[in-house]
């Protein structure tokens, strides 16, 4: 693949992540798109049901299937190295088109938060989510999580050298904060329908069971990330020492 393809392929898969990334806020929220998370039900409850276990299930595979050493080592036997990220946040983004496409609301009601300081605050936690996600991925290298940087070094024929790791800003509080925007924007809704609860409860139950593959191939790739891991709390900022620590120590962290 030549250069310029390569380079012209990461934008593109760059440029439908970052739409879908806003149709996702947009579709969640339930804030002016065709078609969002709590909309009329449609079709059979069972039916409904299944098809939404199994977008989920869909996404869930390829999400975290396509990012494990082994599956990129195959991988990139048919795919070159620089495009290799590329074409992952591709393939998520179109698992989650396709998400929004097929879904199918449930109806009813779990909670419905009237007061107007709780509806507030519900609303602050969602936009916090969304903002804490997208900070979150610029604190980590926003254009080498997403593919860009290494199109562009492979553009100018430079090789891809992996970034230093750090722990900046709210990496220090916890290990995936990233993830903890996730929940709040999953979770933080003055109106809980079914529909809205089976979303978030299966993506947070991802969300845990994925964590635990990204931590063991952190460790295999970083050997400190073991130690980073029993000094930093995973989800929760509650603090925690081990025996000998420093305060001063700067141990490391990865994205997704």
């Amino acid at each position: 693949m030549g250069r310029i393809v390569a380079f012209v392929y990461g934008l593109v898969s760059y440029a439908v992540f970052f739409v879908t990334f806003l149709y996702a806020a947009a579709f969640v929220g339930n804030l002016m798109v065709p078609k969002s998370l709590d909309g009329a039900p449609v079709g059979p409850l069972g039916t409904s049901l299944l098809i939404n276990l199994g977008l989920l299930g869909l996404f869930a595979v390829q999400h975290s299937v396509m990012a494990r050493p082994a599956f990129k080592r195959a991988w990139t036997r048919i795919v070159p190295q620089p495009v290799e990220r590329s074409t992952y946040v591709l393939a998520s983004s179109l698992a989650l088109i396709l998400l929004f496409w097929q879904w199918r609301p449930l109806g009813g009601v779990v909670w419905d938060v009237q007061d107007p300081i709780g509806r507030t605050l519900l609303y602050a936690g969602f936009a916090f989510g969304w903002l804490l996600v997208l900070v979150t991925t610029f604190l980590i290298n926003h254009f080498d999580l997403f593919g860009l940087r290494q199109v562009w070094l492979h553009l100018r024929g430079r090789p891809y050298r992996t970034l230093a790791f750090k722990t900046p800003g709210p990496y220090r509080l916890v290990r995936h904060p990233l993830y903890v925007g996730w929940l709040f924007a999953f979770w933080s809704t003055p109106t809980m329908t079914a529909t809205h609860l089976l979303f978030a409860a299966v993506t947070t139950a991802y969300i845990l069971v994925a964590i635990r593959f990204e931590e063991r191939d952190l460790v295999e790739a970083h050997p400190e990330y073991a130690e980073y891991a029993r000094r930093v709390p995973m989800l929760v900022p509650v603090p925690r020492r081990s025996a000998g620590s420093s305060d001063d120590a700067a141990p490391v962290v990865a994205g997704a």
